[in-house]
């Protein structure tokens, strides 16, 4: 309602219709992605939506309507869009025309009112939310009712590399393209493929802020991303997915201890992910807290991505779960939610 409302106040119009793609939480695979290996998100019931109408000008307008109804005009085409400065919201959406645009498919010029209500900062996916909404948007402008939304979670992927400046994986614009209610989704990052993974009858899930938030493209994401490529060209493998742990511990002279453990939290938290499923499919509330708990330890002890706050935050919930479940940090890490 509230897209179609700032549609029609910006463009004196309705819109033809409305693009949504929710956020997402991360249940445990954190930071392989990036390296080939699996993850464990789910869709959560905060998005953002875009309404959306087109242009007969070849270019792109946009309003947003949570940041005090800012906007941003510009044409499309290849050479002519360019990011502004690192931090602006306008990047998000010229790197999916850039994108789409650089994956082949056409964009037709179009006006937009964009709003969303994912918390930003908190590691909930509000940029891929962003992302993939406005390219399932795009692609429904242009007559493309049924989209390969593994392009526009590529597109979507890049447009953060390129636009945004963060060296993400895909594995948050997937889950934003393929989540399905009461459902996990257990992707493989390496071969690009995923399955819904049934939620326990009666499971919950809450999402905790920190109260700290954090930013990933200001944090050491992507020095942790270049430490575990150093890792696997030490162990001569393409990612860290195809490494196991009995030789990551016998091949481990001449790598230095940092990165050592770096690409030891990416090959258990793998194994620790296909356990979790599983768990989660049957309902082993027992298993499921024991595999958060490694989780979250491996994420402050070997990949040291979490705070005191967080730490304390997990150790709280955990004590108070007593052993129904479990609880760890989500999201890229230095901030934001358990």
């Amino acid at each position: 309602d509230k897209a179609i409302a700032g549609y029609r106040a910006t463009y004196d119009a309705a819109p033809e219709l409305v693009a949504y793609a929710p956020g997402r939480v991360n249940l445990i695979g954190e930071h392989t992605d990036y390296n080939g290996g699996f993850v464990l998100p789910c869709a959560i019931p905060y998005g953002t939506a875009i309404a959306m109408g087109r242009s007969n000008a070849p270019e792109i307008s946009a309003v947003a309507l949570d940041l005090g109804n800012a906007k941003d005009r510009f044409a499309i085409g290849g050479d002519a869009i360019t990011p502004l400065d690192l931090g602006e919201w306008e990047n998000h959406l010229r790197g999916i025309v850039a994108g789409s645009l650089a994956f082949d498919l056409p964009v037709h010029g179009a006006n937009m009112a964009v709003t969303g209500n994912v918390p930003q900062g908190a590691g909930l996916s509000s940029s891929a939310s962003l992302g993939i909404a406005m390219a399932l948007g795009l692609s429904a402008l242009n007559g493309q009712d049924d989209p390969d939304r593994t392009k526009l979670a590529r597109i979507a992927q890049w447009a953060e590399h390129e636009f945004v400046g963060c060296s993400c994986g895909l594995m948050d614009q997937l889950a934003s393209a393929y989540g399905e209610a009461d459902h996990a989704l257990l992707i493989d990052c390496g071969k690009i493929e995923n399955k819904a993974v049934p939620m326990p009858d009666g499971a919950r899930i809450l999402i905790v802020h920190s109260g700290v938030k954090r930013g990933l493209v200001d944090s050491a994401y992507n020095e942790r991303r270049m430490q575990c490529e150093a890792a696997a060209r030490h162990y001569g493998v393409t990612e860290l997915r195809d490494l196991d742990e009995t030789r990551l511990n016998l091949d481990r002279n001449g790598l230095d201890e940092t990165a050592f453990r770096r690409a030891r939290h990416v090959v258990t938290e793998n194994a620790r992910t296909l356990e979790m499923a599983a768990a989660l499919a049957i309902g082993d509330y027992a298993a499921i807290g024991n595999m958060m708990q490694a989780s979250h330890q491996s994420m402050r002890d070997d990949f040291e991505i979490t705070l005191p706050e967080i730490d304390r935050l997990v150790e709280n919930i955990t004590s108070s779960i007593d052993g129904e479940g479990g609880a760890r940090m989500t999201g890229g890490g230095f901030g934001g939610c358990v």
